[in-house]
């Protein structure tokens, strides 16, 4: 699979996790198990049982420990076997993987490569369900399809007027326009202004105003955008440049969303949306969601069928358009960033 494993991938929602019982889930074909000790420890293990290779995702939390229920061996938080029933000498190299894992944004985050490269501060400054100043709603779904597919759709937005012509009816504002787009560190920023849109931030009619969208794009995959209604003439009068959040008349809203690849061919695709508590209230959520979630159903029908197409395409060639520019900047830091790593990989 043609992924950076260097970096760190969202697991799962922490809110979504049985705090009673462990999770089996995959990422980049890998089975990992997630699991809270009971001192509250957030503790990711291969999913594979060293004797019998039973999942451990069917176990038992104990105390700060996993038992594997087919045979009852116990695993401790760092992967090591510490109890083996029946026997008292445990062998030295009875122990699965561990994944340096970091419960942060309401997020799960694994860290798919090197363990000693593991550094938390890299982890994205993204706003997630625990943020103080948003409300925010939550979910998931998963894509039969490359992650590629789903990154390469969120990193070129001038299909929101065709893709998205029911869920958000802007026209082709956004096709025919192009946004600032700039290379950052491990990824893109992407800026425009969307001049007298008439919907408020759950798709409803409204006084009509000037939107600001930002977004970060940073590698794994991880989406960070903010979008903010500004009194008409705003944009020509900032000559549509940055302008300050805090100035927001209306709908100052934020999306984090996260493409974690399941294997090769399966994605989970994570997502939050909230409005800033200035602006909204708990009863806005509900709608939002509702509005947001329409709309990726409408991208996972167009990007699974963009798949079929491609497997059953012969050399499948894809001829670019001048919005592609995002996806190139994304791509060539995304191949650099394999190349090195498969070079340092080579040198050890």
């Amino acid at each position: 699979m043609h992924y950076v494993r260097n970096a760190w991938y969202v697991a799962a929602w922490t809110a979504d996790l049985d705090g009673a019982k462990p999770t089996g889930l995959r990422i980049l074909g890998e089975r990992i198990v997630l699991f809270r000790t009971e001192s509250g420890k957030l503790v990711a293990l291969e999913d594979r049982c060293v004797h019998r290779l039973a999942p451990l995702s069917l176990g038992r939390c104990e105390g700060e420990r996993l038992r594997c229920m087919y045979h009852g061996i116990l695993f401790d938080s760092d992967g090591a076997v510490t109890e083996i029933p029946g026997q008292d000498i445990v062998p030295r190299d009875a122990k699965v993987r561990a994944y340096p894992v970091v419960d942060r944004h309401g997020w799960a985050w694994v860290w798919m490569g090197d363990p000693e490269l593991a550094d938390d501060s890299a982890i994205p400054a993204t706003i997630g369900t625990d943020h103080p100043d948003y409300l925010m709603g939550h979910g998931f779904l998963d894509y039969d399809c490359a992650a590629q597919l789903i990154s390469e759709n969120l990193l070129d937005f001038s299909h929101i007027g065709y893709v998205h012509a029911d869920s958000f009816p802007q026209g082709d504002q956004m096709a025919k326009t192009h946004a600032d787009i700039r290379p950052i560190d491990r990824g893109i920023r992407y800026r425009r202004w969307v001049e007298n849109l008439a919907s408020d931030a759950a798709g409803f009619p409204a006084a009509p105003l000037d939107h600001y969208m930002e977004y970060d794009y940073v590698v794994p995959g991880i989406l960070m955008m903010h979008i903010a209604g500004f009194p008409l003439g705003t944009a020509k009068k900032l000559e549509f440049g940055e302008p300050d959040l805090s100035d927001a008349v209306r709908d100052l809203t934020f999306t984090g969303q996260a493409v974690t690849p399941i294997d090769e061919r399966t994605t989970r695709y994570f997502f939050c949306y909230g409005m800033h508590r200035a602006h909204g209230n708990e009863e806005m959520i509900e709608p939002m969601m509702q509005l947001v979630q329409k709309a990726f159903a409408e991208d996972k029908v167009m990007i699974e069928a963009q798949q079929k197409v491609i497997d059953e395409t012969p050399e499948p060639r894809m001829i670019p358009t001048s919005h592609d520019r995002s996806i190139t900047i994304y791509n060539r830091m995304l191949d650099k960033m394999i190349r090195e790593e498969t070079e340092r990989q080579a040198v050890a």
